[in-house]
């Protein structure tokens, strides 16, 4: 029985751990950078507040947190079909995106270490709590009779390469999303228990402090180089990543709102939710944000929802390859349209550039 359930929809590297998710524009990535420049970083205009900061990593609120209790040691087979395939990515794609911030941060802080210690250090301890969700979510794949080898990832995957300051705003905004994720379903599952289908999201509420407090720990660097947010091509770059990350959030949800309806949230009713929330939290820092309450905002992103649906079709078909290029190209360039035209809407400027340093 349990060797059907997964052959009906993962594939397997061998017994047990299955083969990673195809990387795609949409997949979370592993991310590399110019150590030596992130070392050359002088953080002495705000450095008192990222001691703050990093006394509160030292606390290690969660250090006792992430402990499965008994209501995990049950049978989970009755969340089956399509539930379950949905719910297995959900754990894939949240532990791969957690073990991607430890590989980062964990050699951020080995680099760092003899050059910046404060920064090293705070790299060092964001690197363990990312390792602790990763490990968390590993093993609650392993309820479905699967995980994933990390060891494996580590090795397969591509490594996308930013300056510090475009992973500063990447990893910022991956940590304030995965946030406002987090406690919204905790919230939502607080007050309807009956749709409370695993006891992992019991733990969400502690587990989004910790990435709270990763994103203050990248606002307080950034107001610590203010350079990283005071002149016109800091709005560009603040509009782009702030695109990215929402779109790609809203497109790779749409596609599994069966998941979100198994936990009884509506999938774009919660992302348009978060995606609010993040947006107002981004003001704090940013100096434009995205102007999300304007109807052509998810008009747009509904236009690459269909796209991509059509596009899904097309690969699934027995058509020669060739064929199939041609039928994509033009749902492509749609695609690339819209985003376009989503990038060039009128941003909404905040007062962080007369505010750079608190």
């Amino acid at each position: 029985m349990v060797d059907s359930l997964k052959k009906q929809t993962f594939t397997e590297l061998r017994s047990g751990v299955k083969v990673p998710a195809k990387e795609t524009i949409l997949t979370p990535r592993f991310y590399t950078t110019d150590f030596d420049e992130m070392a050359k970083m002088d953080i002495s205009v705000n450095e008192d507040e990222l001691m703050a900061i990093l006394e509160e990593f030292r606390a290690d609120y969660n250090r006792y947190h992430f402990v499965r209790d008994e209501e995990f040691a049950q049978s989970w087979e009755h969340i089956d079909g399509n539930t379950r395939r949905l719910f297995v990515e959900f754990l894939e794609r949240s532990c791969t995106a957690e073990f991607s911030g430890f590989l980062l941060y964990k050699e951020l802080g080995r680099r760092l270490k003899d050059k910046s210690p404060v920064l090293a250090e705070c790299f060092t301890l964001m690197s363990r709590d990312e390792a602790r969700h990763a490990g968390f979510l590993n093993k609650a794949m392993s309820d479905f009779h699967l995980s994933l080898d990390l060891g494996f990832l580590t090795k397969s995957r591509k490594y996308t390469f930013f300056k510090p300051k475009f992973i500063f705003y990447a990893t910022y905004l991956s940590e304030k999303i995965g946030y406002w994720r987090y406690i919204t379903i905790y919230r939502h599952l607080e007050t309807h228990p009956e749709d409370r289908i695993y006891p992992i999201f019991r733990f969400f509420e502690n587990w989004c402090q910790d990435e709270n407090r990763h994103g203050d720990f990248f606002d307080a660097i950034m107001r610590a180089n203010p350079e990283f947010l005071n002149d016109w091509q800091a709005k560009l770059w603040c509009r782009f990543f702030l695109l990215s990350v929402f779109a790609t959030m809203y497109l790779n949800d749409v596609q599994r709102a069966d998941f979100y309806a198994s936990i009884g949230l509506n999938a774009r009713d919660y992302d348009k939710h978060v995606i609010d929330k993040t947006n107002e939290t981004s003001g704090r820092v940013f100096p434009v944000i995205l102007d999300v309450e304007d109807p052509e905002f998810y008009e747009r992103l509904e236009v690459c929802v269909k796209n991509n649906e059509k596009l899904t079709v097309i690969a699934n078909s027995n058509q020669p390859g060739f064929m199939k290029f041609f039928q994509k190209l033009p749902l492509y360039i749609s695609n690339g349209w819209q985003f376009l035209k989503l990038y060039f809407m009128k941003p909404i400027e905040t007062a962080t550039m007369q505010s750079s340093v608190r």
